[in-house]
């Protein structure tokens, strides 16, 4: 009869949430705007990690979780302070030469090619490199790229995009860099380089705009999934030919196959690269994730936890465009922290508290790596396995009307199911993720979630092929994505931005007053995961 009565009273929640009749969105649409004002403020520079802005932000969200009625979570004053550290490339004392023949071509850092900082710094690189197609082993698929290859004490060379034989959820899991590194590593490989596809990435322009730029990483060596990597590096693709000189094949043959995601050739790229790579290791950096949680209300699910996250940080200060150098992220993803502040307040305001407990999670360091959530799942201050699902708020872009919402990991657990059955509620249509060579479903902090069996959900606006919205969305992501103009000066629906906050807020009612936990769909890639993580997620009796 009890937990007749409690499902009753959860329904009856539900429907006082998901009614939206009287709703003032334009009140509540003003209310979240709000936060995304003060968050990408000029003052607080673009919030990069462990600056004085992002902690201003940070206090900002832990004011606004105190004033919501959340609790601490396992952490002392809602933050988990997280340790970093800090590298610097020092482009000017570094080069890198392509030797043939006896000659040595200079490769000029900025224009040809960025290298990266983020390996381990030591003697000079001398080596020769392979071209390895796409780059990734799959062997779930028995795809390995690498099988055939000698890559012992060599750079192995990739270009972006995936083959038409690996679905898009796996392709996207193995192109992750750690999976990546992984299988490469095993080959014998001592370094990567990617050429960027211009199809699928930003321009070289906006590439190079905001470096050179400390790279994170965290501190705890533990933690470093790139351990043994000695060189890394993204590559111009208009100056590729520079670096396929000699080896029978250009670029335009091999974006061509690229897009067309058909098979790619491997082989021997001519000559030996001679680089020495300086890093300067900056003074250690501390940032934490700021995170409440809203207790359940029921006695034997209440230690089960849905999290519902977005990320804090951004790009901190950079070159300048058009004069202006402060990156503030006000949609990625001052967006979605306001999001995730309004829905705290909303579902703490009611009498009636969902049966399992909330967790609301404002993370660090995610343009580092998602740094900020691996930590987390690595130092959990709730049990890994009492969490049932991840739902993560990422540059969601309110720029048009809410007609559609497209999602990734929708078709991967029954918490498709879910975002149907409220998108529904609210008259709006739902969409699969219709770019899957971005893998934006493991490129926010819900893929740390992932990656250890918990089904996880994100999400953009959605819009149909062809239409208004489609190119205002294709020319967000090329002029304003980690550009300085991603500021308070560009237009926004906050209405559209207040009604998807309510969405999710009845999402993550509806997840934590199930009476079983998410689960993997049997045919996704991702339910394998769940099965061999070390921490396995029990089902629910």
């Amino acid at each position: 009869m009890k937990s007749r009565l409690s499902l009753l009273l959860s329904i009856l929640l539900g429907f006082i949430l998901a009614s939206s009749a009287g709703a003032d969105w334009d009140a509540a649409g003003k209310s979240w705007w709000a936060h995304v004002q003060y968050l990408a403020d000029d003052k607080l520079e673009g919030r990069g990690t462990g600056t004085e802005g992002f902690n201003l932000a940070a206090k900002y969200v832990e004011n606004q979780f105190k004033q919501a009625g959340l609790q601490p979570a396992g952490t002392e004053n809602f933050f988990q302070s997280v340790s970093f550290d800090s590298l610097q490339l020092d482009e000017a004392a570094s080069d890198w030469k392509l030797e043939r023949n006896g000659t040595e071509t200079e490769i000029e850092l900025g224009t040809d090619a960025i290298l990266s900082a983020h390996i381990e710094a030591g003697d000079p690189v001398n080596a020769e490199a392979v071209f390895v197609g796409y780059g990734f082993a799959v062997p779930e698929r028995g795809f390995n790229e690498f099988e055939d290859l000698d890559l012992r004490g060599k750079i192995a060379v990739a270009i972006g995009g995936q083959p038409v034989a690996v679905p898009g959820p796996i392709a996207t899991y193995y192109q992750s860099s750690s999976e990546r590194w992984k299988a490469l590593q095993k080959a014998g490989a001592i370094g990567f380089v990617n050429i960027a596809n211009p199809k699928l990435s930003l321009p070289w322009e906006r590439m190079t705009a905001s470096r050179p730029r400390n790279t994170l990483v965290l501190a705890d060596p533990e933690l470093n999934e790139l351990r043994g990597l000695k060189f890394a590096a993204t590559i111009n693709p208009a100056h590729a030919d520079k670096f396929l000189e000699g080896s029978g094949h250009n670029i335009d043959e091999l974006l061509a196959l690229a897009n067309a995601g058909k098979p790619l050739p491997k082989f021997p790229l001519a000559g030996t690269n001679h680089a020495r790579i300086v890093i300067k290791k900056l003074p250690q950096v501390t940032s934490p994730n700021i995170i409440g949680v809203l207790p359940g209300g029921d006695p034997r699910l209440k230690r089960e936890y849905v999290v519902l996250s977005a990320h804090l940080d951004h790009l901190g200060v950079g070159r300048p465009v058009n004069g202006d150098d402060i990156y503030n992220g006000a949609m990625d993803n001052a967006s979605g922290i306001a999001s995730l502040i309004e829905i705290a307040k909303q579902l703490s305001a009611s009498a009636e508290k969902p049966r399992r407990s909330i967790l609301f999670a404002a993370w660090t360091g995610e343009e580092s790596g998602m740094l900020g959530s691996q930590y987390f799942v690595a130092h959990p201050t709730v049990k890994l396995n009492s969490i049932v699902a991840a739902i993560n708020m990422d540059m969601f872009l309110p720029l048009f009307p809410l007609h559609y919402l497209e999602v990734q990991g929708l078709g991967e657990s029954s918490l498709g199911n879910d975002i149907r059955a409220v998108a529904q509620l609210n008259d709006i249509e739902v969409q699969f993720d219709k770019q899957p060579p971005e893998n934006r479903f493991i490129r926010s902090d819900q893929a740390s979630f992932v990656r250890r069996g918990i089904p996880g959900l994100a999400f953009k606006f959605g819009w149909l092929p062809g239409s208004a919205e489609e190119k205002t969305f294709n020319e967000w992501i090329h002029t304003r994505y980690h550009s300085p103009s991603d500021d308070l000066a560009q237009p926004v629906d906050i209405v559209a931005a207040a009604q998807f906050s309510h969405i999710i807020a009845q999402l993550a009612l509806r997840v934590a007053n199930a009476g079983a936990r998410p689960a993997w769909y049997a045919e996704s890639f991702y339910a394998h995961l769940a099965k061999s993580t070390s921490d396995p997620i029990p089902a629910t009796r």
